[in-house]
Formats: C-alpha cells, structure tokens, sequence
C-alpha cells in the first residue's frame, strides 16, 4: 500500500468537506476548491478526517497523488500558500499595479506580467516578491512563469530566483587567462 495514500487527512476547524461522487469539493476562511476525483480511488469521510483508498492495485500512482492534492486543497483553504522569489541585479526591481505586476529587468521596456485570478503579489523592498494563493499549484506555476521572464546566470548570478534557491557560480574568463599565453 502507498505510504503517502494510507494517511488520513485531518480536516481542521472551519473547513468544510462536501464528497459528491466523484468531486471533491473543500470550503474554508480562504476560498473554495475543488477536484474531480480519478475513478481509480475512492474517497470517504469521518471523524473529522479524509481517508483516500485505491480500488485495485493497478493504479497505485493515483493513489498518492490524489490524497496529497486532496491535502493541499484542505490546508490552503485553511491556511494558504505563499512563494517567495528575489531580484537581483543592479536596476532590477519590480512593482503591483492592481491584478499586473511591473518588472524591470535590464531590457529596453518594463515587462508587464498579468497576474492569474487566485494569486495575490506583494512587493518588499521593490526586489522581493511575495506571491499568495490558495491553490498550490496555480501558486508554482506562476511563480515559474514570473522566473522563466529572467532566470538568474551563473557568472553574476543576476535575474530572479526563489527565495532560498542557491545558485551554482561560474569562474569567469580572467580565472583562465592567468596561465595561459
């Protein structure tokens, strides 16, 4: 059996779960979601906690899968994620403008990045940005995008790069210029 599908999922206080066939609809002080269940696993309710269980053993991937997005569906509605990325390079810098987010980034034109509905950015220090959503997904895969716009090189490591992301260095052309001739 799956050790990350056998775990029950406690629903914490002020979350709803509705089991309607097969969606899965989850309800909290932050929003509501919802997931359309593969028929390969069932899901049921008690005590307060989600069990997900797979119907034969043939689709184990499904298994797990679909009990952590079930679990990432309950604590973002509860509690949200967040995703951190950070500018670095001398004039980069980057701004909200209500649903837009402004980035410049060493091109000839400030780059305008529409932020998709569910994600909230806030801005530090005009080279932190904090993104926010319920959905981890959405979260991730807008934080990728906001990345990909200018990921960071490895010779000055300028560009934008999450928040704890170690970035490998590269020995410019001088540290091999001294031997040769």
């Amino acid at each position: 059996m799956s050790r990350i599908g056998k775990l029950a999922i406690p629903v914490p206080k002020g979350v709803t779960v509705h089991l309607d066939g097969v969606r899965v609809r989850v309800e909290g002080p932050k929003g509501k979601l919802e997931y359309q269940v593969p028929p390969t696993v069932t899901v049921d309710q008690a005590d307060g906690t989600l069990h997900v269980r797979r119907v034969d053993d043939a689709h184990r991937a499904d298994h797990g899968l679909a009990r952590r997005l079930i679990a990432n569906m309950v604590h973002g509605v509860h509690a949200g994620f967040s995703q951190v990325l950070e500018i670095i390079g001398v004039g980069y810098r980057a701004e909200v403008r209500g649903p837009a987010l402004y980035l410049t980034l060493g091109y000839s034109h400030p780059i305008l990045f529409q932020l998709p509905e569910g994600v909230q950015a806030k801005v530090e220090k005009q080279t932190v940005i904090t993104l926010e959503s319920i959905d981890k997904q959405l979260l991730g895969q807008t934080a990728a995008m906001i990345r990909e716009l200018r990921p960071p090189e490895p010779y000055k490591g300028k560009g934008i790069k999450y928040a704890g992301e170690t970035i490998r260095r590269k020995a410019g052309k001088a540290a091999g210029a001294a031997g040769g001739g």
